[in-house]
């Protein structure tokens, strides 16, 4: 089995990052493995492509004439690849060894039609205390309480993993017409985000099936300094209330996964925390049970102002 990685970026001031990020797909323990790099409407991004990877047999290089965003990069990626499969990591992640191994291992054994992993923090700048685990899906990371029945560590299918984790079977997502690129970016909202929730929502539509989530196939999303700002991520829980609020709209069967998270926050995960508290009180504690409260609003405010805008 063939794997195809498409890595994107739209400027050269992410190309010290993608070229770590390159680095580690061209580092896999799996051998049959392809990268595919996008330069996203950018002549001197693919110039410093083709002068450090261009004499690479497993290395394709593409240039957009035109930025046209994340998924429209994407898509462009995946219709030039070769692979019987399609996988995606952003220009900001690392993959770890056994990354596509672990990708390629559930497709033979379980039959999948997509399949996707874990994404966990590297903090640039240093864990925020006040950030609860169960938010790190602010910050692009897999967060408590994802998971079959909740827990990120056991292995099952999911509706969908995060972007910069996910891979198709090429000729599955090339049916399905790839990534809707009028969610977010250049042509859409740029405050509607989840291409690969809308995707994976037409995956089950077609083929009854969702994303086979691997735990152990792990990428590492680096979380910069300006993403552990406080307004940063008040702002973006907000954004992404809205956006919840739009996949509805998108998809409106999309919406089970965020159903189910709400209950185990306020059903289980709330009055574990304030038992701890009473238990062993601490600042740090008791900062990230109120950061739970006002997430949970403000993602409820971009949600009902989603409701609004789309009546």
């Amino acid at each position: 089995m063939r794997v195809s990685v498409v890595l994107c970026t739209h400027t050269l001031d992410r190309y010290d990052a993608l070229t770590e990020a390159a680095g580690s797909v061209l580092d896999q323990t799996y051998d049959d493995v392809e990268l595919v790099l996008v330069s996203d409407g950018d002549g001197a991004v693919r110039e410093r492509m083709v002068a450090d990877f261009g004499d690479r047999e497993d290395v394709r290089i593409h240039l957009l004439p035109e930025n046209v965003g994340l998924l429209g990069a994407r898509n462009a990626g995946a219709e030039v690849a070769t692979g019987d499969v399609v996988a995606f990591i952003d220009d900001d992640a690392v993959a770890d060894g056994r990354w596509i191994e672990r990708l390629v291992d559930a497709y033979e054994s379980r039959d999948r039609l997509a399949v996707g992993g874990r994404v966990v923090p590297a903090w640039l700048a240093g864990r925020p205390d006040f950030l609860p685990e169960e938010f790190y899906w602010i910050v692009g990371v897999t967060h408590r309480g994802f998971g079959p029945g909740g827990d990120p560590r056991t292995e099952g299918e999911v509706r969908n993993t995060n972007g910069s984790n996910i891979s198709f079977r090429r000729e599955v997502f090339l049916d399905l017409g790839g990534f809707d690129t009028e969610i977010g970016g250049r042509k859409g909202d740029n405050h509607l985000q989840g291409g690969e929730t809308e995707l994976c929502a037409r995956l089950r539509a077609e083929y009854g099936e969702g994303v086979w989530y691997v735990p152990d196939a792990t990428v590492a999303h680096k979380v910069f300094d300006y993403r552990t700002d406080p307004r940063w991520i008040a702002e973006r829980a907000f954004w992404q209330g809205y956006s919840k609020r739009g996949m509805q709209r998108f998809a409106p069967e999309s919406a089970g996964e965020e159903g189910e998270f709400l209950g185990r926050l306020l059903g289980e995960y709330v009055p574990a925390r304030l038992s701890r508290l009473v238990r062993r009180p601490s600042r740090e504690g008791i900062e990230q049970l109120l950061a739970l409260f006002v997430l949970t609003a403000l993602v409820g405010f971009g949600y009902l102002y989603g409701v609004v805008k789309w009546r």
